[in-house]
């Protein structure tokens, strides 16, 4: 007998039932204008994060309550696109047909995948992806001493992280320059 956090879904975000998506914009309304799934679970009842303008990310269950997921369960390799608000009522409203000229070509293919890896298609993409979940990780482990107003430098972390920095590093670099 295998668990819901084992069984995973093939990323057809199309294949997502319009009831279950209503309450996805329900959260997305109140919490992010983004949201990507996890591909553990099933295509009735995903669990998902919802992403607001500062990156911030909050966990769904598939009953829509809030969720504390394991480490990997929205780790790379692990998750569709990013979609939008807007690709979400595309969906509703098409009932997941008519929306491929909506969603970027990239993302359908990642999310259309059988093989259950959507992964971005290239290696800077999969790099940038893998630099903004230790950026999060560490963002979300120290945020109690981290400045006020870090969040508007996130770019400038990322840059620095690209270049070989680690987390720690980077934000140290950016508090230091723009804090201290």
């Amino acid at each position: 007998m295998s668990s819901s956090k084992t069984k995973r879904w093939h990323g057809n975000v199309e294949a997502i039932k319009p009831e279950f998506l209503n309450g996805v914009v329900g959260q997305m309304t109140a919490y992010g204008d983004r949201v990507h799934f996890s591909m553990f679970g099933s295509v009735q009842k995903p669990h998902y994060e919802v992403i607001n303008s500062f990156d911030k990310k909050m966990a769904f269950d598939g009953n829509h309550h809030l969720h504390r997921p394991d480490d990997e369960e929205f780790g790379a390799g692990n998750v569709t696109p990013i979609f939008t608000m807007d690709q979400i009522k595309r969906i509703i409203a098409t009932g997941g047909s008519g929306v491929r000229s909506s969603i970027p070509r990239a993302a359908r293919a990642a999310s259309a995948r059988s093989t259950g890896t959507a992964r971005p298609t290239t290696a800077a993409a999969r790099a940038r992806e893998a630099i903004d979940g230790e950026k999060y990780a560490y963002f979300k482990a120290n945020r109690d001493m981290l400045p006020e107003g870090i969040n508007q430098y996130s770019d400038d972390i990322s840059a620095l992280m690209l270049k070989g920095m680690s987390a720690e590093q980077a934000f140290g670099e950016i508090i230091e320059k723009h804090f201290g």
